[in-house]
């Protein structure tokens, strides 16, 4: 504001100063007031009315356009903060949604870590249940295999007890006994590869499965995240490049508003100085003329 009221200033100066050149150049002619007629006392008079109703237009004028400045700078500056506050707020909420979606994103990888984390206990807790029945398995066909042996030295013993007379019944025995337990010893023998190669099939399809089912999941998490990240950066972006643009705008226009009122600024003030020049040379004129 203080520029602005400066030239009201110098403007009163001028005015006191072009005031007290024609009391100046007045002072001097009153000698000759005495000598003159009538008429030229009123056409006189008449001269200084009409070059002060000009001077009082000219000042009205002047302070008229200094109003019109001043109103004209508050505004541009009030409208120049307006749009300042504007892309702070913009700044912020920009700041703002970046920090969302860090928070997003770190949200979903403790997820996925979880999901992980979940399926390899869910790995390991079949894996020790195969490997339990297995080896209960293992351990009942030893339980059966040493009851079976016992049971042939118990028929030995018994054998070896009989009378002389039954050798050959014992004989036929013993080599019966020998088919059975060999027969037995081959069924339990195939009975327990089976039962291994059973379980082992169990335990392959469980990982299997589990392996499929894990890698599904991870990969729907995945294009999950993918696609909601990949949302999520598009809105972003979009949301910069709307940012950025308007910010490109906004400065743009400013700047070109600023210019194009600096200029009518500056012709404005061109025609005031050019207009007070003319002033002073018909003071100086009046003044030489009086």
């Amino acid at each position: 504001m203080a520029p602005k009221k400066k030239p009201a200033k110098g403007k009163e100066k001028k005015e006191k100063k072009g005031s007290a050149g024609k009391d100046g150049a007045a002072a001097p002619g009153a000698a000759d007031v005495e000598g003159a007629s009538i008429d030229e006392l009123n056409q006189k008079v008449v001269t200084l009315e009409r070059e002060k109703n000009k001077e009082e237009e000219y000042r009205n004028y002047m302070q008229l356009e200094r109003d019109k400045i001043n109103a004209f700078w508050e505004i541009t500056k009030k409208d120049l903060e307006e749009r300042r506050a504007d892309l702070r707020n913009k700044d912020r909420e920009l700041e703002e949604m970046e920090e969302r979606h860090q928070v997003e994103v770190k949200v979903y990888k403790q997820k996925v870590k979880h999901l992980l984390f979940e399926h390899q206990n869910n790995i390991a807790a079949l894996k020790a249940d195969g490997e339990l029945a297995l080896k209960l398995q293992q351990d009942d066909f030893r339980r059966r295999e040493g009851t079976l042996g016992r049971d042939k030295r118990s028929l030995k013993k018994e054998i070896k007890e009989q009378d002389v007379s039954h050798q050959e019944l014992v004989r036929a025995l013993r080599v019966e006994a020998a088919k059975e337990g060999s027969k037995a010893r081959q069924g339990f023998e195939l009975a327990a590869r089976e039962l291994a190669a059973k379980h082992e099939r169990r335990l392959k399809m469980a990982r299997d499965e589990m392996e499929l089912r894990r890698k599904h999941e991870l990969h729907e998490v995945e294009e999950r995240k993918n696609a909601h990240i990949n949302e999520l950066m598009k809105q972003h972006e979009a949301a910069f490049g709307e940012i950025k643009n308007y910010y490109n705008d906004i400065t743009a226009n400013n700047l070109d508003l600023i210019k194009v009122r600096s200029e009518d600024l500056h012709a404005r003030w061109w025609f005031a100085d050019l207009i007070c020049r003319k002033a002073r040379r018909v003071e100086g004129g009046t003044s030489v003329g009086t």
